[in-house]
């Protein structure tokens, strides 16, 4: 091999590291070839495990030959629900739809399981309406059902990947496939976008969750057995039908070890390192007979992976036997040098089987239909990746198939969430667990003592589930939302009630009399993708859990944390402020399963996946670098029969926490911070849309903006609120406000923005109809205390005003400056 003396990481042990440097060592590219072309013959070559039924292939020539040119597109096209009809699916020969994370049955983020199965009938209804002069090609439908259906509500929730990492369990792997796969049949859905089989090596990364682990062992070991539950094994009789779906492995290649931990970013390593590090969990994957591989948004040394032929191409087909089909992620064809989201012939050409085009479908569908007839894309190009899918339908039986509501399994919506499913999510949960800490050997606990619960995660169920949860970022539910779930507190509600003690839930720690022992649960709050980017790995505790942790150990109260997180952050005072730590990660529906091990109903197995950071800095941290310093190692668990002391840490933070100056990104709030609306002091996170309102807009990528608008009936305004920030040394100089946004409508009166008249510059954007800047000098500030600012983004308004924001931050502005002086 080439780049280096490496020991390559294959399923069930740990890489060995050589001499030379390790894991993290970046291999250097052959001279000879670009840094971002990969060298196939190099590569482990395999076949595929599903033998070529000549049947098949010969149905497949006869529908090809009989397709028009306008269904072969349609198959190599897939729209979401949320911008595409069951007419559409019609007319335009759509060969499958999906939901991206905010896509719900009539937009109802909670929308009944009847819904999901009576929009499954009516695409399937559409895609097989009989044509005299057409060949009949069904639809399928794909869903990101990630740690179980966690679309539906109901449905049963498994903790995410980096907690079934800690597990070190395939057998069980396999079970929550199946589960997974049943949940999914009932409600009409026959394909699905998982597993996440990325290796993590930046846990700034907003993504860390999805990873299995910063080591390809684990997700080489679980890959197989998760395919082959959501799948069925090649061979057997319900292969990809019955009880099973069709899988995905992805997001190929690279995802989790981007430059920074940047979603969607540049993965700068050489092609040894991409290949052995990367690469394993998908050979995995491919041996068992997974159908679909998704590409990756990301690129290899500045080469997006949706236009990489010699990957696509040259490594997972040809190399490696691959012959179901690829499928793009949410539009990012269209970040292929030269495309656009509606025109991507190079995508195609590269090997990409289907253009995951969510509202740029009827673009995408149009400019490959003219590329075809032009030979931009060759027919052969266009023929071979309608074969891959017609391929899979047929293995799938999607053909052989009546509609969705009368396949088994439909309709039984009393297996979503049923206590045998259940089961299984909670010994994953009991099997997830890692003790960092014991002191004095406090765990388990007395289930008859007296149990005070505290922190703002201990009876929120959609904290404990996290991102990917009834919404793409996990929020914006109800507790309503999950009516099979039981919250942490719940779970130890009912143990300590059943063995005779008392538990009181007291989120503020407050307490009456004193309590035996205090459980304190807090955490993350729920993201998902970049809007999860972060610029350090330290805990920002928005709830002021370590206050009240030190409130109860002044009282003499032992403390057991419980830390609900997507990734490992540096903690040190919290682990400080607790007898016992224990990362729990995001465990799902099944608080049941924590109150289990807390109490000693199981013991604690869960071992690290990733290794825990000693300072708030100290990223990318991966066994195996140089230099490697955890605070706890790679694979490191305590048991309650292990010593479980841990020497006072030093709290000092390393870094700032985030960029300071940035206080609006990626379709959010920073630091805490959140954008209010509505009038004066009187502001909400929605107050009504009466006045203003806010909806989250898409700009480069989904939901990376806000739409706020004023309706013109009153003055209103819209603030970013948060804790107070000394500006005074920035308001010493040039350092500006800026907003980057795009003006839609309006503005119908006078604008201010921090005090400052901006109308005139909105009414230029609104001319152009272009995104653009307005920034206004901190120094131009006026009312505003610049040594305590808690509102250092105020947009006000008494006419009608539409603008989308993309950006807020404080710099040096380059352009739509505002004269203050």
């Amino acid at each position: 091999m080439k780049g280096g003396n490496w020991t390559r990481v294959v399923s069930g042990c740990v890489a060995v590291l050589a001499a030379s440097g390790g894991i993290a060592q970046v291999a250097p590219p052959t001279p000879s070839t670009p840094a971002n072309t990969a060298h196939p013959s190099e590569w482990p070559g395999q076949t595929s495990p599903v033998p070529r039924d000549p049947a098949i292939e010969a149905k497949i020539d006869r529908l090809l030959a009989a397709m028009s040119l306008e269904q072969k597109v349609g198959q190599v096209v897939q729209g979401d629900i949320a911008s595409i009809t069951p007419e559409d699916v019609r007319r335009y020969h759509l060969g499958s739809v999906f939901n991206g994370g905010n896509s719900d049955p009539h937009g109802q983020y909670n929308a009944p399981a009847k819904d999901w199965l009576a929009l499954a009938d009516a695409f399937w209804d559409a895609s097989t309406t009989d044509d005299p002069k057409l060949p009949r090609i069904p639809a399928i439908w794909g869903i990101d059902a990630v740690h179980g259906h966690s679309n539906i509500v109901g449905a049963t929730l498994f903790p995410h990947n980096i907690g079934l990492g800690a597990m070190r369990d395939p057998d069980l792997m396999r079970k929550i496939g199946e589960v997974t796969a049943v949940e999914m049949r009932v409600t009409g859905i026959d394909w699905t976008f998982a597993p996440t089989i990325a290796v993590v090596r930046d846990d700034r990364w907003g993504r860390t969750y999805e990873g299995f682990g910063e080591v390809p062992e684990i997700a080489a070991s679980y890959a197989g057995p998760l395919v082959e539950g959501l799948q069925g094994k090649v061979g057997g009789k319900d292969w990809l039908r019955g009880p099973h779906v069709i899988a995905t492995a992805k997001h190929f290649l690279g995802d989790g070890g981007t430059h920074n931990g940047r979603d969607q970013g540049d993965a700068q390593v050489g092609e040894t390192q991409l290949r052995d590090l990367f690469a394993p969990p998908y050979e995995a994957a491919l041996k068992a007979g997974v159908q679909s591989v998704m590409v990756s948004f990301s690129s290899w040394n500045g080469r997006k992976m949706t236009g990489n032929d010699s990957l696509l191409t040259g490594v997972v087909k040809q190399r490696w036997g691959f012959d179901g089909f690829l499928v793009g992620d949410w539009n990012a064809h269209g970040q292929v040098e030269g495309c656009t989201n509606t025109d991507c012939p190079q995508a195609i050409n590269a090997g990409l089987d289907i253009y995951m085009a969510p509202d740029s479908w009827k673009g995408i569908w149009e400019s490959t239909l003219r590329e075809v007839k032009s030979g931009a894309i060759p027919m052969s190009r266009l023929d071979d990746a309608v074969r891959r899918v017609l391929r899979v339908k047929f293995r799938a039986g999607i053909f052989d198939a009546v509609k969705p509501s009368a396949r088994p399994y439909a309709g039984r919506y009393e297996l979503l969430g049923s206590p045998e499913h259940r089961a299984v999510a909670r010994q994953a949960v009991r099997e997830s667990l890692v003790l960092l800490k014991n002191a004095g050997s406090l765990l388990p606990l007395k289930p008859g003592a007296r149990i005070l619960v505290a922190g703002d995660g201990a009876d929120n169920v959609a904290k404990q589930a996290g991102g990917w949860t009834l919404s793409w970022q996990g929020t914006g539910t109800t507790p309503a939302d999950f009516p099979n779930a039981t919250s942490i507190w719940q779970g130890i509600r009912e143990t300590v009630q059943t063995a005779g003690g008392t538990a009181t839930l007291s989120p503020d720690g407050s307490f009456a009399a004193k309590p035996d022992a205090a459980i304190v649960v807090f955490g993350e709050n729920p993201y998902a993708e970049f809007q999860g980017d972060r610029s350090d790995v330290a805990f920002d505790d928005p709830a002021d859990t370590l206050a009240t942790m030190k409130r109860l150990k002044a009282a003499g109260v032992p403390v057991v944390a419980v830390f609900l997180s997507g990734r490992p952050l540096w903690t040190n005072p919290w682990l400080n402020a607790a007898d016992a730590f224990v990362a729990a990660w995001l465990p799902g529906s099944e608080g049941g399963g924590v109150a289990d091990v807390l109490f000693g109903k199981a013991e604690f197995r869960g071992k690290l996946p990733f290794s825990w950071p000693k300072r708030s800095d100290q990223t990318p941290l991966n066994v195996g670098d140089g230099g490697y310093d955890p605070l706890f190692p790679y694979g490191f668990g305590l048991t309650t029969k292990d010593r479980g002391e841990l020497p006072a840490l030093p709290e000092v933070r390393a870094s700032g926490g985030g960029d300071a100056h940035t206080l609006f990104t990626a379709g959010k709030a920073t630091n805490g911070r959140r954008l209010l609306l509505g009038t004066g002091d009187a502001l909400a996170t929605n107050p009504g849309p009466e006045l203003i309102a806010q909806r989250p807009a898409d700009r480069v990528a989904q939901e990376d903006s806000v739409r706020i608008t004023w309706t013109g009936r009153g003055a209103a305004t819209a603030a970013l609120v948060g804790d107070p920030v000394d500006l005074t040394r920035e308001a010493n100089g040039d350092v500006a406000l800026i907003v980057t946004l795009r003006v839609a409508n309006g503005p119908a009166s006078a604008v201010t923005l921090g005090g400052r008249d901006v109308t005139t510059r909105l009414r230029a954007l609104a001319q152009s109809h272009e995104w653009g800047d307005v920034a206004v000098p901190l120094r131009c500030f006026t009312g505003t205390d610049l040594a305590r600012v808690t509102r250092p983004f105020v947009m006000s308004t008494a006419g009608a005003l539409d603008v989308t924001v993309s950006q807020v931050r404080l710099g040096s502005p380059t352009a739509g400056l505002v004269d203050c002086r």
